[in-house]
């Protein structure tokens, strides 16, 4: 039966061979469609001819089936160069092996052309001739950078994050960091001058804000896949100072998303901003808790911010009021915090340090190299480890955190390695339960390049009210 149905097959297509020429006269769109099966039939085990109750003899346009986003064609005719045919038409119609379906071999399993699989940020598609066709791009985790940091006497270990995996290193750099690089003006700001008397202003050899001021450093938050370290960083630096500056009366943590969704003045939400206008913004209108207005990573697109949902009134003597509920409906606190604007430090690390000691963390500006995302523990200095490799894989981008401290420590050979220890805001699963240490004193990847310190705008009429909140929450 098998050998008769092949044999009217084959007499069909050569009936139908020729006559080339009126076949040629009458072209179809049939005939210019694009093919279905370019990239390997997708669907290699559906039964459409069979479905449809059979074959259909020499050439009926009419003999379709509805195939995905299109049709296939169960007739005789089926064009076998532009291939619109139904998967099964070769197994059902002719009794033969598809001539277009290849297999790929991976782990002991067989699959066919068009099926894919991801292999960490990296597509990979089974071709038609039975091999893997996979994109090249560079992975933001680097199996090989990984191995290479930890075998090598780097001073700092690297991991592989679950949350990172599956990311390219150019979504790495947009998605992850998110500081543009101050304007020339703003580079241009002056630094404040310190005059440090070398018998008095004596710095320790290790000083960590949190320990100072317990209950009043803030832990690190993670801003996801929203390239808005400017906000993070920003309101993570003006909390740490209201709560120092207000003794404790006021800890707020305050909110990236106020100033993500509100402070649109020239500043791109998750798409990257500013941190001299989120000072600004802080400063003019001010923005509301982390409680009153918690953060909702983009659900769609990075650049999906979400209107603002907190406005403010003056109310005289440059203090704000909102307007507003808190968008968090469970939380009826919305007390609107106001910095003074920021000023700069000198890129001295000495300076740097007596800010930090007396008036709590600062925010620094610094270049994420794609070794910095694999960072574990250690005190950080970029590595040469993808130095060798082509330019995909040696990417950088401005980022801006917090520093809280520092400290130093001897190397084997008896060298001493001084460090900050810096809160970065890609949660607390990441580096030393979210902060990292990295070289101090050398301008390692800028980080003291541009350093600001703040203070909030308090008056002790706030300290008063929100010592009297505080107490009644937890009366």
């Amino acid at each position: 039966m098998r050998f008769l149905l092949l044999s009217v097959a084959t007499l069909l297509l050569v009936v139908e061979g020729s006559t080339a020429d009126r076949i040629l006269s009458r072209r179809t769109k049939r005939e210019l469609a694009s093919p279905l099966h370019v990239g390997g039939i997708r669907d290699p085990f559906g039964s459409y001819c069979q479905r449809r109750g059979g074959c259909c003899p020499g050439r009926d346009d009419m003999c379709t089936v509805p195939y995905l986003d299109t049709i296939c064609y169960c007739d005789l005719f089926c064009n076998r160069t532009v291939s619109d045919c139904c998967p099964d038409f070769w197994g059902h119609c002719l009794g033969v092996q598809p001539p277009f379906i290849g297999t790929c071999e991976r782990n002991g399993n067989r699959f066919f052309s068009g099926q894919t699989y991801k292999e960490n940020c990296n597509l990979c598609t089974c071709g038609t001739t039975g091999r893997w066709e996979c994109e090249q791009n560079a992975c933001l985790m680097d199996s090989d950078m990984i191995h290479a940091v930890n075998r090598g006497n780097y001073g700092w270990k690297a991991a592989n994050y679950s949350q990172l995996y599956g990311m390219t290193l150019e979504e790495g750099i947009r998605f992850r960091l998110g500081t543009q690089r101050p304007s020339r003006t703003i580079m241009n700001m002056n630094e404040i001058q310190m005059n440090m008397d070398p018998q008095s202003d004596r710095l320790p050899l290790y000083f960590n804000s949190a320990e100072k001021w317990p209950g009043k450093i803030h832990e690190p938050l993670d801003q996801g896949n929203c390239a808005a370290s400017w906000a993070f960083s920003t309101a993570a630096v003006a909390s740490d100072r209201i709560s120092i500056q207000s003794m404790g009366h006021m800890t707020p943590q305050l909110s990236p998303q106020n100033l993500i969704s509100c402070d649109t003045r020239n500043q791109g939400g998750c798409a990257g901003g500013r941190i001299d206008g989120a000072w600004w913004y802080l400063r003019r209108r001010g923005v509301v808790t982390e409680e009153c207005y918690p953060y909702q990573p983009p659900q769609q697109t990075p650049a999906d911010v979400g209107r603002c949902m907190m406005q403010s009134r003056s109310v005289g003597r440059g203090k704000r009021q909102a307007t507003q509920h808190c968008p968090n409906t469970h939380n009826y606190h919305n007390d609107i915090y106001q910095s003074t604007p920021p000023y700069r430090l000198s890129t001295n690390e000495k300076e740097i340090m007596k800010e930090i000691m007396d008036n709590g963390p600062v925010q620094a500006i610094m270049e994420v190299h794609e070794d910095f995302f694999v960072y574990k523990s250690g005190i950080y200095k970029h590595s040469d480890v993808s130095f060798t490799k082509p330019t995909q894989y040696r990417k950088h981008g401005t980022h801006s955190v917090r520093i809280i401290g520092w400290g130093e420590e001897r190397n084997y050979d008896g060298t001493l390695k001084k460090y900050w220890i810096a809160a970065n805001s890609w949660g607390k699963n990441w580096g030393e339960n979210g902060y990292f240490r990295i070289a101090r004193g050398d301008n390692e990847c800028e980080i003291e390049t541009f350093v600001v310190g703040v203070w909030g705008r308090i008056t002790m009429e706030d300290m008063h009210k929100h010592h009297h909140h505080h107490r009644r929450r937890h009366i």
